[in-house]
C-alpha cells in the first residue's frame, strides 16, 4: 500500500495508480498543545479492524518540507510498523536540510546526517528523489537510493523550441542540464560562469554558447528564493535571448521567487510533483516506481 505525508497527497496517489496498489486512508490531526498525530487506519492486519488492508508491505510517500513534515513521517513509519507491516520503504521526494550535508563552522551540526538517521530507524528502504547531493544518501543506513527525475523535466516544455539551449546554474551541475537536453532530443548544453569581482559583484555569464534568437530552457534541481536564478535570466534578456523557460525537479520557491522569475523575463516555470506546487507540471511517479 501507498501511504501519504500531508506534504505529498497527490505524488502519492499518482504513485498508487502507477503501481496499481491500494493508496491507504491517512489522518493527519494536531493536539491543543501543537503537537502532531499522523496516523494510518487501513494498515491494521487485524483482521477484526475496519478498512483492513493485510499490506505486506507499505511505502510512505512524504515530502519533509517542513520540521513538522520531518516528525509526521517519523510517525507514518512508526505506525504502519506497529500495525504489523513487513516491510516500510520511506520514498523521501524532497529531502529538508539535505542541502547541509557537512558543518561550515566549528560546533555546526551535519544537519543532513542528523535527519537521515532518525528516518533510518523506521525503514528498511529510502529512496529520495535527485538529491541536492548525492553523498547525503550515504548518511542512511542501510544506504538511500538516489532517484534521479531529471528526464522528467522535458516532459512538460513545448515542442516547438528554436534551436535550444539547455543551460545549468554552474558547471558541476551541467549532467543535469544534458539529461534534459537528451530527455528532449535535441539542442545544445552550456552552463552559467560566476566571476567574482568584489565581495558583493559577482558576473552570471553563459560560458561559451551563443544564445541569441535561440530558446534557452535553465534546468536546475531546485528554486529555492530564485534570486540567483533570476538574475542569470537577466543577464540573457541582455544578450538578444529567445524564450526563456526554467525547470527544476524541486519547485521549492520560497516567499516571492515566481515573481522575481516573471519579472526577470521567464516564459514559464516547469517544476515537478516532489513539491507540490502550481508549477508542478509533471510527475516523478514513473521514476520511483522504477525503483520499487
Amino acid at each position: 500500500m501507498i501511504v501519504s505525508g500531508s506534504a505529498s497527497q497527490a505524488l502519492a496517489a499518482a504513485l498508487a495508480r502507477e503501481l496499481e496498489e491500494p493508496l491507504a486512508a491517512v489522518e493527519y490531526d494536531r493536539f491543543p498543545d501543537g503537537e502532531l498525530l499522523a496516523s494510518v487506519p487501513g494498515a491494521a492486519t487485524d483482521a477484526t479492524a475496519s478498512d483492513a488492508t493485510d499490506a505486506d508491505r507499505a511505502v510512505i510517500v512524504a515530502a519533509t518540507v517542513s520540521s513538522d513534515a520531518h516528525v509526521e513521517l517519523l510517525q507514518l513509519q512508526d505506525a504502519v510498523r506497529e500495525a504489523g507491516v513487513d516491510e516500510v520503504v520511506t520514498v523521501l521526494p524532497y529531502m529538508g536540510y539535505g542541502r547541509q550535508d557537512k558543518s561550515f563552522e566549528a560546533g555546526q551540526p551535519i544537519s543532513a546526517r542528523a535527519v537521515a538517521r532518525a528516518i533510518s530507524t523506521g525503514a528498511d528502504r529510502v529512496l529520495t528523489v535527485t538529491p541536492h547531493e548525492e553523498a547525503v544518501c550515504e548518511f542512511f543506513e542501510p544506504t538511500a537510493t538516489a532517484i534521479d527525475a531529471a528526464g522528467r523535466l522535458a516532459e512538460p516544455l513545448p515542442d516547438d523550441l528554436a534551436d535550444p539551449v539547455f543551460l545549468s546554474p554552474d558547471a558541476g551541475a551541467i549532467d543535469l542540464a544534458e539529461t534534459v537536453r537528451d530527455a528532449y532530443e535535441t539542442g545544445e548544453t552550456d552552463y552559467f560562469e560566476k566571476t567574482r569581482h568584489s565581495g558583493t559583484e559577482v558576473e552570471i555569464t553563459p560560458s561559451d554558447v551563443d544564445v541569441a534568437g535561440r530558446d534557452v530552457v535553465v534546468a536546475d534541481d531546485i528554486i529555492a528564493t530564485g534570486s540567483t536564478m533570476s538574475e542569470a535570466v537577466g543577464v540573457l534578456g541582455e544578450r538578444d535571448v529567445g524564450r526563456v523557460f526554467v525547470t527544476c525537479v524541486h519547485p521549492l520557491l520560497a516567499s516571492n521567487a515566481l515573481a522575481k522569475l516573471s519579472r526577470a523575463g521567464v516564459e514559464a516555470i516547469y517544476g515537478t510533483d516532489t513539491i507540490e506546487r502550481a508549477v508542478s507540471t509533471v510527475s516523478v511517479a514513473p521514476a520511483i516506481a522504477a525503483h520499487l
